[in-house]
């Protein structure tokens, strides 16, 4: 799991309530808590993407989400490799056929998906432009949630105006009452506050983390055709190491649950 998308947002939110406090305004965060402003900055923006998206791609930048938070499938590059390598030794010592009964322990569905192309004796440069067609199609798939949280960010803060000035419009009622307009005024920020909050701290980061985490799992299909390719074409599995080490030796921070 990707601790740090849930770690993330507590930490921005901890220390931008810590900064109010420092600054001897405790006393105003209860007021930062609007049901109303909620429901308008939320709301809103949700019936936005809905006009925006179509109800797949709509559905689809939600469901984005868990797949940032549960699968991690970049950080199994090293393992991949391993496999890959086992993979080749294999065929080099006994034959292509050998790489079916170690088929179903594989641990990534593309690389099981090559390995049975293999094994059944489809063209190389069929099963290498299968891996392709299929990282682009996802790739693309992916830049549409990309697209989808980063419009979240856009236009949160709009909609949170809109908010800022159904409150002031409330407060316009009220110019009698002298007494009640500065606090009716803090009040009709806080849709603002929400709105600029949940795109700096959710909707923005969310379309870069989506975006990053396309681009690892396309190194991971990358692997896979450049292992196939060396197998198949009967390369050491020395070199098949060497080339697979461009995926496994950069950022290895990234490569480790």
């Amino acid at each position: 799991m990707d601790i740090g998308y849930i770690i993330g947002p507590l930490l921005s939110l901890g220390m931008i309530l810590a900064g109010v406090v420092a600054k001897g305004a405790a006393n105003l965060i209860p007021q930062f808590v609007s049901l109303p402003s909620f429901l308008i900055v939320i709301g809103g923006t949700l019936g936005a993407l809905m006009v925006a998206y179509p109800l797949p791609d709509y559905i689809g930048g939600f469901k984005a989400v868990p797949n940032i938070l549960l699968k991690n499938s970049a950080s199994n590059a090293q393992q991949i490799a391993t496999e890959i390598i086992d993979l080749a030794q294999t065929a080099r010592k006994e034959s292509i056929l050998a790489l079916e009964k170690k088929r179903e322990g594989l641990s990534y569905g593309p690389l099981k998906a090559a390995v049975k192309l293999a094994v059944d004796g489809t063209d190389p440069n069929v099963i290498r432009e299968t891996l392709e067609n299929q990282a682009f199609v996802e790739f693309e798939e992916t830049e549409i949630f990309v697209k989808f949280w980063e419009d979240f960010g856009a236009i949160s803060p709009t909609i949170g105006i809109l908010g800022a000035v159904i409150g002031l419009m409330k407060v316009m009622t009220v110019l009698d009452q002298p007494e009640k307009i500065g606090p009716g005024i803090a009040v009709a920020f806080v849709a603002t506050l929400y709105g600029v909050g949940v795109a700096n701290i959710i909707g923005i980061p969310s379309g870069k983390r989506i975006k990053r985490k396309a681009m690892l799992e396309s190194h991971l299909k990358a692997m896979v055709v450049i292992g196939i390719d060396g197998i198949l074409s009967g390369q050491n599995p020395k070199i098949i190491e060497e080339r697979l080490k461009v995926y496994t030796s950069h950022g290895g921070e990234e490569h480790e649950e």
